[in-house]
């Protein structure tokens, strides 16, 4: 065979792996460099947190409320009464200011019922809602106003005992977060 020829394969050199080397060594050293700054960019434990929270609901007995902070929010959690999810459920839903349930656990579009306020078939009793008025994010109070639900003195936005607007200046229901009981007395929010 001549020199020539063209099955003839190169050896590689003291300098092809010089190349190799130097290019694999300046990639793991831009990885090192960049991955401060990638890593700066993911959520601190602190809003991890308070991505989801748990809360016992076992102590809230009939017509009682609990507030918890989740997001930086007040949530009302209530075990309503047997008249106060009778009121609520004789409430026609034309005589409502907002029809939308603005449930997040429910499609957008759902109409305002009771049912699809509260937290659902067999636990009609479970009202769970962010506290702040949709008018200007004050708080409510709680068993108040002309329907028995919540009244917000700033303005004077009235709701009902589903977290329904029916009076004053707020636009909106109250919104529900998405939720789920995992047990029968721990609802996670979030």
């Amino acid at each position: 065979m001549s020199d020539t020829d063209s099955t003839h394969i190169p050896e590689h050199s003291r300098r092809d792996f010089l190349y190799v080397a130097t290019g694999m060594a300046g990639a793991v050293g831009a990885a090192a460099v960049a991955w401060p700054f990638i890593d700066q960019m993911r959520p601190d434990a602190s809003t991890l947190a308070l991505a989801s929270i748990q809360v016992d609901v076992s102590a809230v007995q009939p017509g009682m409320s609990l507030t918890v902070k989740w997001r930086g929010h007040p949530v009302f959690i209530r075990n309503r009464t047997e008249q106060e999810i009778a009121a609520a459920q004789e409430t026609p839903l034309d005589q409502l200011k907002d029809p939308v349930a603005r449930n997040d656990n429910l499609p957008a579009d759902t109409p305002a019922t009771d049912l699809a306020r509260s937290a659902g078939e067999g636990k009609e009793n479970w009202l769970v809602m962010i506290g702040v008025c949709t008018h200007l994010g004050c708080i409510p109070l709680g068993q108040s106003g002309e329907y028995g639900g919540w009244f917000c003195p700033c303005h004077g936005s009235v709701y009902d005992t589903a977290g329904r607007v029916r009076g004053g200046p707020a636009p909106e229901n109250m919104a529900i977060p998405a939720f789920q009981f995992i047990s029968d007395t721990v609802v996670q929010i979030g």
